[in-house]
């Protein structure tokens, strides 16, 4: 009898690990969240890219728990700001909220100092990415990496309910709007995640093929 691997989505990010456990629907694995598990210190995140720290992370939450762990380092990469909020996105203006603050609070905060730091640049200057990196490891070694990105700029003002982080404020010229005024399933279809989530299950498979 096939035992279904066990998998931990490594972010204490709720809307993370439901979008890359929907492109994961159907195969042999059990997707875990840190929640899931015996609360343990989050890993100190130094590295200079985005793939520094999806590969630390999973090892670090490898080694802690034992199994296979899937790392996500993602961000907004603003080009009127010099590439920032980059690898530093998901507290960029955590140091505005008080302690304790949820998600939704620092989300909101970001994405108000995002809006300031854009004020009085016209729409062609305000040109962005959304950068995903993902990264598999075991207790001994990085197993897979994938990478997704998707172009737009920054809009004037936040729109839509759907999504978290900066997706009220991402524009999508192609789709005419923003990424949080999307449905959850389009959403993945196009989005950084889904396209690293969706090369990431293709390797998967195969790699789960050679571990029986």
């Amino acid at each position: 009898m096939t035992t279904d691997r066990q998998i931990v989505v490594a972010t204490g990010n709720p809307g993370k690990v439901r979008e890359i456990g929907a492109v994961l629907t159907g195969l042999p694995v059990q997707v875990l969240a840190l929640s899931d598990l015996a609360p343990m210190p989050e890993p100190v995140e130094d590295g200079a890219t985005f793939a520094a720290n999806a590969r630390a992370k999973a090892r670090y939450y490898a080694r802690a728990t034992g199994l296979w762990c899937l790392a996500d380092d993602s961000g907004l990469v603003v080009d009127a700001l010099d590439g920032r909020p980059g690898i530093h996105s998901a507290r960029y203006a955590a140091d505005e909220c008080g302690p304790g603050a949820d998600r939704g609070a620092i989300d909101a905060a970001n994405n108000a100092r995002c809006l300031r730091e854009l004020e009085g640049v016209p729409d062609e200057q305000r040109t962005a990415r959304f950068v995903c990196r993902l990264a598999l490891a075991d207790s001994r070694d990085v197993l897979l990496e994938t990478s997704g990105v998707i172009e737009g700029r920054i809009a004037h003002a936040p729109a839509g309910k759907n999504g978290f982080g900066y997706d009220p404020l991402f524009y999508v010229p192609a789709l005419g709007c923003t990424t949080a005024q999307l449905p959850p399933e389009r959403k993945n279809e196009v989005s950084h995640r889904g396209q690293a989530a969706r090369e990431f299950r293709r390797l998967l498979e195969q790699l789960l093929e050679t571990t029986r």
